[in-house]
């Protein structure tokens, strides 16, 4: 099980807001609604919870969905220790118990047991049910609160989120930012203002081709890499291939278009 628990740092994760995410997000979290974070790939969607959970000053349980993720998981398990079972609480089951933010990242690709067990958090009742527990009821304690994200362009008939659990939550969209957000968000990551510029115009010129027959498009986390790359001494070009070209195609023709928009505004040439 991937799951990650993080309590409030001296210093906040940088995110920049683009829109009222923020005031979205607290309006809700006070008001004990559930959220889903909608947006592409390396958009800041995990970047914006860590935010969230240090301005608002609670633990954050993230939670990396998979296919093979079942509600126990989430939930918690009897385990064996010194020749004895003993009940152990998994995230959820913490966030509900602890209070702090429980955040399911990716929830379309978590099986369909999981997200059933997530239910009775969404709704007035704010319970979570342990039936292997003997039917135990917990009541959310203060400062729970549910987050899940996924990817809109992933939806299919087989992944997507049924519309009675879409109802039940509070819907916050999110994209990559502009030219002049996303360079503070590189600069802020400690990349120089040249590389910055240079990368988020190529980021930029990639969206552009979407259409082009890439799946994906470059985001603002590769954007980071690639500069990290940079930072470390590797050039332009060979950070802008390892970190941007590399990861979203492995086709010889749609490489080849890549190369030449990173040529097109390496600052060295």
């Amino acid at each position: 099980m991937n799951s990650i628990q993080s309590k409030p740092t001296v210093e906040a994760p940088l995110y920049i807001s683009t829109d009222d995410e923020l005031e979205i997000f607290e309006a809700a979290y006070f008001g004990g609604l559930p959220i889903m974070l909608q947006g592409p790939t390396g958009c800041g969607k995990t970047r914006f919870v860590e935010h969230m959970a240090h301005r608002l000053g609670v633990p954050l349980f993230t939670i990396s969905c998979h296919e093979d993720m079942t509600a126990s998981d989430l939930l918690g398990r009897y385990v064996l220790t010194d020749g004895s079972t003993e009940w152990v609480d998994g995230p959820l089951t913490r966030a509900v118990r602890e209070g702090g933010i429980c955040y399911l990242d990716e929830i379309v690709e978590a099986r369909q047991d999981a997200t059933v067990a997530i239910h009775s958090l969404t709704d007035h009742r704010r319970e979570l049910y342990l039936e292997r527990r003997g039917g135990e009821k917990l009541c959310a304690a203060d400062g729970f609160g549910l987050v899940v994200s996924y990817n809109p362009g992933y939806q299919s008939v087989l992944k997507d989120l049924k519309m009675s659990t879409r109802q039940r939550m509070v819907a916050i969209e999110l994209g990559f930012p502009g030219p002049e957000v996303e360079e503070r968000i590189l600069i802020g990551s400690g990349i120089n203002p040249e590389a910055a510029s240079a990368l988020v115009r190529l980021g930029v010129a990639i969206r552009r081709t979407s259409q082009s027959g890439l799946r994906e498009v470059a985001s603002t986390r590769t954007l980071i890499s690639a500069g990290k790359l940079m930072i470390k001494g590797l050039s332009f070009k060979s950070a802008s291939l390892a970190a941007i070209a590399g990861p979203l195609t492995d086709d010889v023709e749609l490489r080849a278009g890549l190369l030449a928009l990173i040529n097109a505004y390496d600052p060295s040439i």
